[in-house]
This record gives C-alpha cells, sequence and structure tokens, in this order.
C-alpha cells in the first residue's frame, strides 16, 4: 500500500497553469468521488489554493499518471499539459512533504499560518465525500498535531514577514493595550485591508477608514465595523487618532508637517505611531523629526521583515527536525498496519481450525463437562502457543518494512486479507508503541 502525494505549487508551475487546475470547494465532493473511482484509490483528499493544488492518496498500485490524466481531463486540459509542472512524492517522502505543508514550510511566505486552515478544509471535504479510511485520517491527524508542536516550540511563525504584519508588531510595541486606541486607515487597498485585519485581530475596534472613493472605503468599513471619512477631514480626525497606517497612490503626499503639529497640540504630546506604506510616500518625511511622532516608511519595514526572515530560516532547521521525526514515527506505524492485517487474519484461520477439532472430540466425550473444560483449555493454551512466534516474526518484519516476509506468510498459509479498520484509540496507542 502506498501513500503518495502528486501536486503542482508556486515553485513547479505559472501561475496561468496553477489557475487552470484549482478545485472550488462546491467541486470538492463530486471531484473526489470521481478520482477515487477513476484511479481506484483506496483513500483520496485534494487541496486546492491559488499557491498550490496537490492530491494525497493511499493506493495498492502506484500510477501517478493515471491521476494526472483525471486531472487534465477534470479541467479539460490536453494530455501532458501538467506532466512538465507535477511534482510526485511516495510514503516517506510523502509524509514529510504534507506535514511541511502543513507548517507553512513550502509557501510561498515561510511559515505562513493560512496554509494549516486550508489544510483543515481539505480534509473536512474528504471526509464529507466519505474518501478517508485509517491511513489518510490518522495522517491528518498527525500531521495537524506536528503542526501544532512546530508552531509553539520554534519561531517560525512568531515574527512579522509582511508589510502589513510587521506594521501591527511595531505598534504593539509602543501601545501596552491594543484594544483603547484608535486607528486610522488612509486607503481600502489589499494592503489596507490586511493591516485593518491584524489590528482587529488584536482587538482595535475604534477604527476609521479614509479614501478618496467613498463607496471602497465603506466596503472595507463594513467589514470591521469602521467609520468612514473623506481626505479631507483627515485633520479633525487626526488628534483623536492613536495609530495612522497610509497606503494610497497619492503622487503628493496626504499628511504634512503643519496638520501633525496642530494634531499634537490638541493631543497633548499623546504620541503618534504612523506607517506610511505608500510609493512615492503619503507622509511627508519631515512628520518624522516631531517629538511624540513614531514614522517608519516600507523601507523600514522591509528592513525589520529582512531580520524576521532570517529568524525563520534559523527555526525551519528546527521544524524539519521535528518533521522528520514525527515522519519516520508514522511509517514505522504504517508498516505495522501490514502485520496487524496479517496477524488478525492468521488468527482467525487457527482458531477456525481448533474450534472444528474441538468440536469433533467433544462430540466422542459423551457430555463429559470437566473433559469437555480440559479439552477447551487446551486448545485455547495451544492456538496461543502456535500463534507467538509467527506473531513475534510478522511485527518485527512489518515494524521494520520488510513487506517481502510478510507477503510469504500470506502466501505460505493462504490468508485472505479483509480491509483493514482500527478504531481511533487503538491507533494512537500503536502510534506511541
Amino acid at each position: 500500500m502506498y501513500i503518495i502525494v502528486i501536486g503542482i505549487n508556486h515553485n513547479t508551475a505559472p501561475v496561468e497553469i496553477r489557475g487552470k487546475v484549482t478545485f472550488h470547494p462546491e467541486q470538492l465532493n463530486q471531484a473526489l468521488t470521481s478520482l477515487q473511482d477513476y484511479a481506484q484509490l483506496e483513500e483520496v483528499s485534494i487541496i486546492s489554493t491559488c499557491n498550490r493544488t496537490e492530491v494525497y492518496a493511499v493506493c495498492e498500485k502506484y500510477q501517478p499518471e493515471t491521476i494526472i490524466g483525471w486531472v487534465e481531463d477534470f479541467h479539460g486540459l490536453k494530455v501532458d499539459d501538467l506532466l512538465p509542472y507535477v511534482y510526485k512524492y511516495t510514503n516517506l517522502q510523502a509524509i514529510s512533504h504534507i506535514m511541511g505543508v502543513s507548517c507553512g514550510l513550502d509557501s510561498m511566505v515561510l511559515g505562513e499560518p493560512q496554509i494549516l486552515g486550508q489544510l483543515k478544509q481539505s480534509y473536512q471535504h474528504a471526509r464529507e465525500a466519505g474518501t478517508l479510511r485509517t491511513r489518510l485520517e490518522q495522517l491528518f491527524q498527525q500531521t495537524f498535531s506536528i503542526a501544532k508542536k512546530v508552531r509553539t516550540e520554534t519561531d517560525i511563525g512568531s515574527s512579522a514577514v509582511s508589510v502589513a504584519f510587521a506594521a501591527v508588531s511595531l505598534a504593539k510595541q509602543l501601545f501596552s493595550d491594543l484594544k483603547t486606541i484608535n486607528a486610522l486607515f488612509i486607503g481600502a487597498g489589499e494592503t489596507i485591508e490586511l493591516a485593518a485585519r491584524h489590528l482587529y485581530n488584536q482587538g482595535v475596534r475604534n477604527m476609521v477608514v479614509a479614501n478618496r472613493t467613498m463607496a471602497r472605503a465603506a466596503k472595507l468599513a463594513n467589514e470591521f465595523g469602521a467609520s468612514v471619512i473623506s481626505l479631507d477631514e483627515i485633520p479633525d480626525a487626526l488628534p483623536q487618532t492613536d495609530i495612522v497606517i497610509s497606503s494610497t497612490g497619492s503622487p503628493l503626499p496626504i499628511i504634512g508637517k503643519g496638520m501633525v503639529e496642530r494634531a499634537l497640540k490638541k493631543r497633548k504630546r499623546r504620541p503618534i505611531f504612523m506607517v506610511d506604506l505608500a510609493v512615492p510616500n503619503d507622509i511627508e518625511s519631515e512628520v518624522a523629526e516631531l517629538s511624540d511622532i513614531y514614522l517608519y516608511t516600507v523601507d523600514d519595514l522591509n528592513h525589520v521583515i529582512q531580520e524576521n526572515m532570517k529568524c525563520r530560516e534559523s527555526a525551519k532547521t528546527d521544524a524539519l527536525q521535528m518533521i522528520e521525526k514525527a515522519a519516520e514515527q508514522f511509517e514505522k506505524w504504517l508498516n505495522s498496519l501490514q502485520g496487524v492485517s496479517v496477524i488478525r487474519e492468521f488468527r482467525t484461520q487457527i482458531e477456525s481450525l481448533a474450534a472444528d477439532e474441538l468440536n469433533r472430540a467433544i462430540k466422542h466425550l459423551g457430555g463429559n463437562e470437566m473433559a469437555i473444560k480440559v479439552l477447551r483449555d487446551f486448545a485455547h493454551r495451544l492456538t496461543n502457543k502456535y500463534m507467538h512466534h509467527p506473531t513475534r516474526y510478522l511485527q518485527h518484519s512489518s515494524l521494520h518494512g520488510d513487506k517481502l516476509a510478510v507477503d510469504k506468510v500470506r502466501e505460505m498459509f493462504e490468508l485472505n486479507m479483509e480491509p483493514l479498520s482500527i478504531d481511533q484509540p487503538t491507533l494512537e496507542k500503536n502510534l506511541k508503541n
């Protein structure tokens, strides 16, 4: 049985190719059952984002071209359109890859946390579609566990690596309690939206959005319960503002030194934290000369980001070591499943033979209860002793990945394998052992 990963991502395929193989959420249930039937997969899950589309599957036969062909057919692509961009991983490599993805190690921004949520969504879709069983179910659970461990025990996600996040991180250093501050956002583009979201997640509720186009400002403001003002109203709003984050396309500065001086007088010298994310600048550089003003530009934040990226790269080494250990542990558990199935079938066979012979012998005992009890105990002990060494042999062989030895026992005793189904407590116990 193989665990495989087949996919494309931002490292292997341009955006126009990635866009052609995106699965929308409403397509996934039907796509999963279709792929499972078409490629004869035991289990399957699909994760699809703007930066990656990956198929995670468990199969008896390793036939990646069948899965690739199905993806091309599903999206109306030509044969071999995807082949130059596809990567393929099996077993330990596949397990390590999935765990690495969950920790953000394979993301465009190292350590970004959104991918874990997307992975959980793909897991949920597969559960709803009924395409998960023992192996992928447990792989997802172990993946979520290692992602939490990496996030908790390393610095992979603790430092800001986007200008919006970096701006909010600096604000937290200046203000002891962000929940009490007033924030003014100038502009209504993607960067401002991201900064507003970060501040909102930190508990900021007093927000004002200023923009040239009021309708666009209102759309952003509605999401966060903010007020809306025009650019002309900024001088009136500035004295009540603790944090200013600006990012517009204005060719000239929107906030000048004089405007800020007047605001500071009304604030009785209470500081203002200002972040200018615009190029060219929205805030005059001379504003930085004023006392009680903390002004940061894109260049300032990029310097912070570069330092933080070095920190994340260092944490990546620790994360990879943790993933390597977890992946190897999971692979051993997978190997043990082969032995579990054979042992179960072997015991069923031996107990069936013992029961047949025991029933045949009991017929000749004339209802002698004591003799029947002795004979039953004898059959039970003999079965256990007979099973002892083969069981240890199968356990050792499967734990060390010796599939040939396990298959030999299966062939020798003509065992017919049944689908494996193990309850969650047993899975967790086996993994710990």
